[in-house]
């Protein structure tokens, strides 16, 4: 059986993995949002066990997630469900984390609005978000290649693009989330910490 498969989620599994075990580091529920091929999703259920570690796509995509969450069969990794972060209503129960990579810039702009909208009931209070992808900073790419990657971005869906961080920032204090950390990270990607105020 042929997975599917993605060589930048494999390189960069690893490296998010040694920030994400800092954040996400007392036993809970996970709410990974665009799961892709599921690489991240049994990486991190397999090397942090204390999460139960729920992941979810658009409908269109689940067929692409399931196989390699239902062959890694962990007792922490559930099959994966159906989210839209458009859909205005969900019956998803509010988690401890949230996790995201490389989605931010794919989905149209208004989906990223309601990306961080939903976290307002998504996740509980004194919850934590890490998102990773590649962002402008003050609306400049950080390198030669992540403005070509926009403007291929853009070719395909001119909704898509890389987000700037200040929109970015601004979004999730609407949320009732505080920036804890901007981590560089390899192939000019971030990966950002947000803490939602309140308590557990």
């Amino acid at each position: 059986m042929t997975l599917p498969f993605s060589q930048s989620c494999e390189n960069n599994k690893d490296p998010i993995l040694s920030i994400v075990c800092r954040h996400f580091d007392k036993a809970g529920n996970v709410l990974e949002i665009a799961g892709g091929t599921g690489q991240h999703a049994v990486h991190f259920a397999t090397h942090l066990p204390h999460l139960h570690w729920q992941s979810s796509d658009i409908p269109g995509n689940l067929d692409t997630l399931r196989p390699r969450i239902t062959l890694a069969a962990l007792p922490n990794l559930p099959a994966p469900v159906s989210f839209d972060v458009t859909q205005e209503r969900f019956d998803l129960a509010p988690v401890d984390y949230v996790f995201s990579a490389n989605s931010l810039h794919i989905m149209p702009a208004a989906a990223v609005t309601h990306f961080f909208r939903h976290l307002r009931a998504l996740l509980k209070p004194g919850g934590t978000l890490c998102v990773y992808g590649p962002f402008k900073y003050e609306g400049k790419f950080t390198t030669d290649s992540n403005a070509q990657f926009d403007q291929w971005l853009k070719q395909r869906n001119p909704d898509s693009g890389i987000r700037d961080f200040e929109t970015i920032n601004a979004l999730a204090q609407e949320a009732g989330m505080s920036l804890l950390e901007d981590n560089a990270m390899p192939a000019n990607n971030q990966l950002l910490v947000f803490r939602k105020s309140g308590t557990p």
